[in-house]
């Protein structure tokens, strides 16, 4: 989907009325500063002092927030309050974002109005404190929003029916009597989204997640328990064929399916690397969605954009948030898919190319092999050694940019918890600039807070302290290499040379593409012999970091020789090349290689480029002749593969 049908799918959406029933929430947020306690004169307990306090609709009033930002022409909300602080605080808030309350009915008894204080300590999120959990919504307030979703349906193009708190619907009478009204405006769009009653209801749209849909097919899952993709389709087109309405499924970073009479249409999550809260992403993608399929957009077309719109919101932290066009638009400009996620997380499921270690993690590759003319590299980790071991170096570089002064003193806890997040960025941004990787850690230095912004240095000087490291370790292995200690065979993976050589004699143009700085890059391959090999170039990290890129390199040799996407090879270790080669439609080989032996797979690096794209994986070079043989077809029994 590009983004000119994005900007009208957008314009559509302008013209749509849509309504909303549910149960209506006000999250509040509480800062808690330990700096501002006291001790009590009353109590004599220390007091829990808040910084800042904020707070925004939740549940269905999210849902509404959601539809706000992609600006509809009318809002309503059908649904209930209390008479309470909260209640007056909510209804205010949905009627800023533009909604009509005149259908959320304050019932003075028995009802408090759905809250969820969240106290956020440090950072991080504390236990929840609930209000409303004993509500008994009356028969009174039933028959209201019956009426008010009768009018809705007779009079908007879309009704959202969002359940989502336990027991908030405690009537069985209610239960028929909304069926007999989606039985009765069959025609109209009522797409349901409930956390308890998703069987209970008909003639309705359903917006379920992998685990709602395999309970629904009558499975009971685990809260935690994975379902496969391969699954979620059998248990989708069942519920499809049982309702004859399109079904849409979340399944995380795998993305969204939607099921319709054409099939079921697959559209991939987005790879992401920010710090990602997934509260409020499904309410995010029903409102895209039904706001899609109200405009008359197709299910699958309505799921890409549900799957951009919700992509925005995981990267926004301790908030429900919302996606406005411009960040849909922005997202959608160069999206990095996440391929193959169930495969990538079980390597008992791979399948090999006969009587050889390459796992053919996309089979339909082997009908794009027999046309390489160019082919591109990654350098440390595909075919050198030689900085085996960088991320030993960046870690600490990155744990005491973030810790600063209290990198010694901080408690094991806290730097257990900081040591995982830069772990997994580290192993996320794995084959980028380093620069970008510097600018993510400028980023974590400000979020953690430790250091004082005085303090924080440009990405720049943090890059300049990582090198500094490196480098140390580089220069003294390429100095056992000029002393002849060592060869260029303890520096260079098993194969890869020779792998080289080969495609060299098949008339194939090489390229070498690193994100390490590009002086380095080539003095590095001339040390070990191979810089001759690449005459289309060697390239690397400039000092105008924007002026490089491996997708730039990528798009630059398409474009210059008239490639077809199968006359283009691509190989790497890392996910940033191994995506870049899949989006440009090349032959995209993942590396799975172990570094510090040479030779041999390293199963940690296989999901990340299973994920990036990678459709043939290897662990090394060692049977060049071999890949040789299928790259080009040579010999090759593709029954047997």
């Amino acid at each position: 989907m590009n983004e000119n049908r994005i900007a009208t799918i957008l314009d559509k959406i302008k013209g749509v009325k849509i309504a909303v029933y549910g149960d209506f929430c006000l999250d509040s947020y509480w800062v808690m500063d330990k700096a501002g306690s006291e001790i009590s004169i009353e109590t004599g307990l220390w007091t829990e002092a808040v910084a800042t306090h904020y707070y925004t609709p939740g549940g269905a009033g999210n849902v509404v927030a959601n539809l706000s930002a992609l600006n509809p022409a009318e809002i309503r909300v059908i649904g209930a309050v209390g008479h309470d602080m909260q209640g007056r605080e909510l209804t205010a808030q949905l009627q800023q974002l533009g909604a009509d309350t005149g259908s959320l009915f304050v019932q003075e008894e028995k009802f408090t109005t759905y809250c969820y204080l969240k106290r956020i300590v440090e950072g991080k999120e504390q236990p929840r404190i609930d209000f409303g959990v004993f509500n008994q919504r009356s028969a009174e307030t039933d028959q209201k929003i019956l009426a008010a979703l009768e009018t809705a349906l007779q009079e908007c193009d879309a009704l959202i029916f969002n359940q989502q708190v336990t027991g908030s619907i405690n009537n069985e009478a209610f239960i028929t009597a909304a069926n007999a009204l989606f039985a009765k405006y069959n025609n109209k769009i009522v797409m349901l989204d409930s956390r308890h009653f998703n069987d209970r209801f008909s003639n309705t749209y359903l917006k379920a997640n992998d685990r709602e849909i395999a309970s629904l097919a009558g499975l009971q899952p685990g809260p935690d328990e994975h379902i496969p993709v391969s699954d979620v389709l059998k248990y989708g087109t069942q519920i499809f064929e049982r309702s004859q309405k399109p079904v849409f499924v979340t399944c995380g970073e795998r993305g969204i399916i939607a099921f319709d009479q054409n099939g079921y249409h697959e559209v991939l999550g987005l790879q992401l690397k920010n710090k990602l809260d997934t509260v409020g992403a499904g309410d995010t993608a029903i409102s895209a969605i039904t706001l899609c399929v109200a405009a008359g957009i197709a299910p699958e077309e309505a799921a890409h954009f549900g799957n951009f719109a919700a992509a925005v919101t995981v990267q926004k932290l301790f908030t429900t948030g919302t996606a406005s066009p411009q960040e849909i638009l922005l997202i959608s400009k160069d999206p990095d898919y996440i391929y193959n996620a169930d495969l990538a997380e079980n390597e008992r499921s791979a399948t090999y190319v006969s009587e050889t270690d390459f796992e053919l993690s996309v089979p339909g590759v082997l009908e794009k092999m027999g046309h390489i003319r160019y082919a591109v590299f990654d350098h440390d980790g595909t075919i050198s050694s030689l900085r085996q071991g960088w991320e030993e170096i960046m870690e600490p570089v990155m744990m005491k940019a973030i810790l600063g002064d209290h990198y010694d003193t901080i408690d094991a806890g806290t730097f257990q918890k900081v040591t995982g997040e830069v772990k997994q960025f580290i192993h996320k941004t794995t084959g980028i600039q380093t620069i970008y990787q510097m600018e993510g850690l400028v980023k974590l230095v400000r979020e953690f807070g430790y250091v004082p912004e005085n303090e924080i240095l440009d990405k720049f000087q943090y890059k300049e302290l990582y090198n500094n490291g490196l480098m140390e370790m580089v220069s003294k292995r390429m100095d056992k290499l000029v002393k002849g200690e060592l060869s260029t065979d303890d520096y260079t993976m098993k194969g890869a040379v020779a792998f080289l050589q080969e495609l060299k004699t098949r008339g194939v143009t090489l390229y070498l593409a690193s994100g390490t700085d590009v002086e380095d890059v080539k003095h590095e391959a001339e040390m070990l012999g191979y810089a001759h090999l690449f005459d289309g170039g060697i390239y690397g990290a400039l000092r105008d970091y924007t002026k490089f890129s491996k997708k730039m390199i990528i798009e630059k040799i398409i474009q210059e020789n008239g490639l077809r996407g199968n006359e283009l090879a691509v190989f790497g270790d890392g996910p940033d090349e191994i995506r870049e080669g899949r989006r440009a439609g090349g032959i995209a080989v993942g590396i799975t290689s172990n570094e510090l032996q040479r030779f041999g797979h390293n199963p940690g690096k296989r999901p990340r480029l299973v994920k990036a794209g990678a459709q043939l994986l290897i662990p090394d070079f060692s049977q060049y002749k071999k890949l040789i043989g299928l790259l080009f077809q040579e010999g090759v029994n593709y029954p047997e593969a």
